[in-house]
C-alpha cells in the first residue's frame, strides 16, 4: 500500500486536499510578500497605502456580516451586533489599543446579548 493510499484509507483525504489546494498556494504568495517586501521602509507611501487598503477591506467585511448576516448570526438582533462592535472598540482603545482585548470584549457581549435576547 503506497503512502496516498494509506491516507485515503485512514480518511485524510480532505486534510490532504485542504493543505494542498487551501494553505500551500497561498503560503507561496505570503512567502514570496516576505522575500519582496525585505528591503521596503515601513513608513513609505507604498506601504501605508497597502495598510489603507487592507484595513478597509476588512472593515467591509465586519459591516456586511453585521448588516447581512447569514446563518445563525441572522438570528442574532441588530442591537447586539452593533453594541458588539462598539463594545469591542471601547475594550479596544481603553486597553491601550490591544487586539485581543478589543475582539474577546466583543465576543463576549455577543454572546452575552444573543443569549439574553434568544434565551
Amino acid at each position: 500500500m503506497s503512502g496516498l493510499e494509506a491516507i485515503v484509507g485512514a480518511g485524510l483525504a480532505p486534510y490532504l486536499a485542504l493543505i494542498l489546494v487551501g494553505f500551500l498556494p497561498s503560503e507561496v504568495w505570503r512567502v514570496l510578500g516576505v522575500v519582496l517586501s525585505r528591503g521596503l521602509d515601513e513608513d513609505s507611501e507604498v506601504l501605508v497605502f497597502v495598510r489603507a487598503v487592507a484595513t478597509t477591506l476588512l472593515a467591509a467585511v465586519v459591516a456586511k456580516l453585521v448588516v447581512f448576516p447569514s446563518g445563525a448570526l441572522a438570528l442574532v438582533p441588530i442591537w447586539a451586533r452593533l453594541g458588539a462592535i462598539f463594545f469591542g472598540l471601547g475594550a479596544f482603545f481603553l486597553s491601550r489599543r490591544s487586539l485581543i482585548a478589543g475582539v474577546v470584549a466583543g465576543e463576549v457581549f455577543l454572546v452575552a446579548a444573543a443569549t439574553l435576547a434568544l434565551g
